[in-house]
């Protein structure tokens, strides 16, 4: 913090741009400098250490630059779970994290980053540190600072430590991936889950049939997962204070509920913590494998969950009337809101006509997400990538808000320049 904190001061005295830089794992540039070769990179890598595991009071305090995977084990060795799961937590950063307000796949029961965290230690623009790493559950003395930047992507000052909220740790896990006619079934089945699993319920995903087939696995019966009649499909997560038996038992009695009420069509539960991690290497490697279909344009949105099913019907129709050549690959965080809603070639050598299409399809894409009244970022960030999306979306008096705040606390604007603002 103090090597943080006179870098900062050198830069502000000298008036040069400063990029904040944790795991690189972002998906939309607010890591990367531009092109102008005039900033100041200043990587968290080297601001590693985990300070305290606080049992009593059931926190973390940490660097900014630990890596996701090394917080989560230090708090298992101390009989604690810190909950933020993420398929990159093997390299991304809490800075990153925090900076984001990233989500994951168990923000259904836990929250996201801004939820998870309780106090941070950040270095402003002036090179001065707010120190803020107070554990406490309620604090009202004043404004929440630490919610300023928290998914502020370094534009507002440089998050250097955090003290995050701990969980007890799950005696054990139940996983269950099942098929499903339509996304209405998955609506109402969470509901049902939710009543017979009381707060079990960990993570609730879903993924269509073709992304489902993206990835290989070696599951027995999984090819019958995706057939005609069960064009999409959810994989969901129990964890409980109760022994493995109990928790296997109390999914299986909720899933025989769901198909005597016809809301799904075939299951797959997981008898193993080896055939659950097979199924979840199904979710994670699916952004990965369909980069072999060809030139891939993500979306990553939100819309209330009531909206969903029309959403994906309508957007589906307009899409292929705008060219037929293309197909949806659709995973995402369904218990949220949250949709991984890509575009691929039909086949590969469509890549290029794909490609130019580009803008007209995120446009027709982010016209429907606000039709059912959704977000274009729902937890990916702006950066570089999205920033005239912004300007466009945002209403007038939220972007002056915005630069309101962003020129109260940055009035240099060396903060990160040419991301979200």
């Amino acid at each position: 913090m103090t090597e943080v904190s006179a870098l900062v001061s050198l830069c502000n005295l000298h008036q040069l741009s400063i990029v904040p830089q944790g795991g690189n794992t972002g998906l939309c540039g607010g890591a990367t400098p531009s092109n102008d070769y005039q900033s100041v990179v200043i990587s968290t890598s080297r601001l590693n250490k985990i300070y305290d595991v606080n049992l009593e009071n059931s926190t973390i305090t940490l660097d900014a630059g630990v890596v996701l995977a090394s917080a989560q084990e230090a708090a298992e060795q101390s009989g604690k779970l810190f909950p933020l799961s993420l398929a990159s937590e093997g390299s991304c950063t809490i800075g990153g994290n925090l900076s984001t307000n990233a989500g994951g796949v168990q923000v259904l029961r836990y929250g996201n980053m801004r939820e998870l965290t309780l106090g941070l230690e950040v270095v402003t623009p002036s090179g001065e540190v707010f120190n803020g790493l107070r554990g406490l559950r309620k604090d009202n003395t004043g404004y929440s600072l630490k919610d300023l930047y928290i998914g502020s992507e370094g534009t507002l000052g440089i998050i250097t430590a955090a003290t995050l909220k701990l969980f007890p740790l799950p005696r054990s896990k139940a996983t269950a991936l099942v098929a499903l006619s339509d996304i209405n079934s998955s609506i109402q089945l969470i509901e049902l889950i939710k009543l017979h699993c009381n707060s079990d319920l960990t993570a609730f995903e879903i993924i269509s049939s073709k992304a489902l087939t993206l990835v290989p696995s070696g599951i027995e019966k999984l090819a019958g997962l995706a057939d005609e009649k069960s064009p999409w499909a959810v994989l969901m997560e129990l964890s409980s204070m109760e022994d493995e038996e109990s928790s296997y038992m109390q999914l299986e009695s909720a899933l025989e509920k769901a198909f005597n009420a016809s809301l799904i069509n075939d299951a797959v539960l997981s008898k193993s913590l080896h055939q659950a991690k097979e199924l979840w290497k199904i979710r994670e490697g699916i952004p990965e494998a369909q980069l072999n279909l060809g030139t891939i344009i993500k979306h990553d949105i939100s819309l209330p969950i009531s909206e969903l099913a029309e959403f994906v019907s309508s957007t589906e129709v307009k899409l292929k009337i705008f060219w037929p050549h293309l197909q949806t690959v659709i995973f995402g965080h369904i218990g949220d809101g949250n949709l991984h809603y890509n575009i691929a070639p039909l086949s590969p050598e469509f890549s290029k006509d794909l490609e130019i299409r580009r803008k007209d399809i995120n446009q027709l894409v982010h016209d429907e997400v606000y039709k059912y009244s959704g977000s274009f970022s729902a937890e990916h960030g702006i950066g570089q990538l999205k920033l005239d999306e912004l300007i466009t979306r945002k209403s007038f008096i939220e972007m002056e808000l915005m630069r309101s705040i962003k020129r109260a606390l940055d009035p240099q604007g060396i903060m990160n320049p040419g991301k979200v603002l």
